[in-house]
């Protein structure tokens, strides 16, 4: 070593500076706070995948009773006869013209308004469509804790609109 890289290293270590240190790796507590942001971060996203999985279905199933109501409209001017579909809140399943039915999961209420004059029995709603595609209108909501989905009927024209509700608190 020439007496000049002497003298810098003897001046470093006068002044407490010594030579860079190569040093690799993770502290305990930095691998800890990793983990634990890692965990927190796991469990924030299975609770919105949970969450997210049930209001997927709540408005799968609204979709359908959408669809199955304007199926019934369609039915009603493509045949010039008035055509019925049927819900019955409280089983959760409904029912369309040429045999057509399916269920709502058990675990959304089920809310139906509409005419009483045109409900075949106590509890089940129905909603009549004329060949005009005119109804006598009404609303079907599916609703969970975190979500309400509404079906509405226009009775003047039959246009079923499907939209974001308000849930019952």
């Amino acid at each position: 070593m020439t007496s000049l890289g002497r003298h810098v290293l003897q001046r470093r270590a006068s002044r407490g500076l010594h030579a860079p240190r190569n040093d690799a790796g993770f502290t305990l507590l930095e691998v800890l706070m990793v983990l634990l942001l890692i965990a927190a971060a796991s469990a924030l996203a299975a609770a919105a995948v949970t969450n997210g999985f049930s209001g997927i279905r709540l408005r799968a199933d609204a979709k359908e009773i959408a669809a199955q109501l304007r199926y019934t409209r369609a039915q009603a001017i493509a045949t010039g006869q008035p055509q019925r579909f049927l819900i019955d809140p409280a089983a959760h399943t409904w029912t369309a013209p040429n045999e057509r039915g399916g269920t709502i999961d058990p675990k959304f209420g089920v809310t139906f308004t509409g005419a009483r004059e045109v409900q075949p029995v106590q509890g089940i709603g129905s909603i009549v469509f004329f060949s005009d595609g005119a109804s006598t209108g009404g609303r079907v909501q599916l609703s969970s804790r975190e979500a309400a989905w509404n079906v509405d009927v226009q009775w003047l024209t039959g246009e079923v609109k499907l939209h974001r509700g308000q849930v019952a608190r």
